[in-house]
């Protein structure tokens, strides 16, 4: 059996193209003290390796590595799985359903509620806070007012209206993060800025007025674009070039993606970049790890559309 693990798509195609090397790798990710029961926690079982299905020997329940997981309910092998993971972990614009669709054989449908479900498992999120020196901006997203349809209109003007609205910080020599949020006002802003920054730490921004009452709990300091993009190492760069990575996905990649899906596109961007010094086989590992206690329904994805 291969035991060298894979580094490339090639090595990921290869590896994974034997279904007890797959269950075997993911088993050891998903379970790392031994399998378990889901729900009597007991290690004794019995392995019907045809079915690749446990039976505890406790409770008598029979449970497969995707109970617990983005896998479960899945009809689909743990090959296709480990080559979607890998795609939209180191594909540095993303990837679309419809090439899912084309490179494993699946339906579009099937495809797009993959790329969702890997989306949750890099949504590790984290209770630290943001310190030393951090770059906060907003971005909008979303077609312009002039370009919609005519009864997608709002009829409420022009710039930013229609659009969604993700304000993101950076932590320099750290990591991103970034939501959707209501509006731009001192008040939302401010709080999600306090949320996620440690009190006292550096805080860049531009001179939007959104940002206007940090200084009370942050060194803050101001950059207006009106002016100047860089004095000393006051910029917000950092995150203007996520915004750029952001948005050649968004447009270029995904071309249309819903407000109501958009933080977990975010989350998916956010991860890349996160993880953007590991190797490719370094963030594929990272993103399986995440796939443990989170499980995503059809109905609850498309409860937007109802």
């Amino acid at each position: 059996m291969e035991t060298t693990k894979p580094t490339t798509l090639t090595d990921a195609i290869r590896y994974f193209a034997d279904p007890q090397v797959t269950h075997s790798f993911v088993v050891s990710l998903v379970w790392p003290n031994g399998p378990t029961c889901p729900d009597c926690q007991s290690t004794a079982h019995s392995f019907y390796s045809n079915r690749k299905v446990y039976r505890c020997h406790t409770c008598k329940r029979q449970y497969s590595v995707k109970v617990g997981t983005v896998f479960e309910d899945s009809p689909l092998s743990l090959d296709k799985w480990m080559v979607a993971i890998w795609l939209l972990a180191n594909c540095k614009n993303g990837i679309s359903s419809y090439e899912i669709h084309r490179d494993l054989g699946v339906t579009q449908k099937t495809a797009w509620f993959m790329l969702h479900r890997i989306r949750l498992a890099m949504n590790a999120g984290t209770f630290s806070k943001m310190t030393g020196t951090v770059e906060a901006d907003e971005t909008f997203i979303g077609g312009r007012e002039k370009n919609k349809h005519a009864d997608k209109k709002l009829n409420a003007g022009r710039g930013p209206v229609g659009k969604a609205i993700v304000a993101g910080m950076l932590e320099r020599g750290g990591g991103i993060r970034c939501r959707v949020v209501p509006n731009t006002s001192a008040e939302v802003l401010g709080s999600n800025l306090r949320s996620h920054v440690e009190p006292g730490a550096t805080i860049f921004t531009d001179a939007h007025r959104g940002y206007v009452g940090l200084h009370s709990d942050f060194t803050h300091e101001v950059i207006d674009h009106a002016y100047e993009y860089v004095r000393g190492q006051v910029h917000t760069n950092g995150m203007e070039n996520f915004w750029s990575l952001l948005k050649r996905a968004v447009k270029g990649t995904y071309v249309a993606v819903d407000a109501f899906h958009l933080d977990a596109y975010l989350a998916e961007q956010a991860f890349r970049y996160n993880e953007r010094k590991d190797n490719d086989g370094e963030r594929f590992v990272k993103t399986l790890q995440g796939v443990t206690g989170k499980r995503l329904n059809y109905s609850e994805l498309t409860s937007s559309l109802s």
